[in-house]
């Protein structure tokens, strides 16, 4: 696969696929994240980005429940489940 990702990753597709892989709800992400539901429902309807430390949680608890982010080529970003997760 890709390159570990480092830097900022989290676009609202992206936000949206890893809740889909883990078939999670907006509040479900929300209880395992502690980020407010609306503020995920505004961030992945596109009205606004995130700070860096919401996305950091955001970001934290989809790894905890066995997803890995990844770089690909051309600066595609992926979610994939990481090893031992599968």
């Amino acid at each position: 696969m890709g390159q570990p990702v480092n830097g900022p990753i989290l676009s609202p597709a992206l936000c949206r696929a890893a809740r889909g892989y883990l078939d999670w709800t907006q509040a479900d992400l929300a209880e395992q994240s502690g980020v407010s539901r609306s503020t995920i429902r505004d961030f992945e309807g596109g009205r606004h980005p995130v700070h860096r430390s919401t996305e950091a949680q955001l970001r934290l608890a989809f790894e905890r429940s066995g997803l890995a982010f990844t770089k690909e080529e051309f600066d595609c970003m992926g979610v994939y489940a990481a090893k031992g997760n599968q």
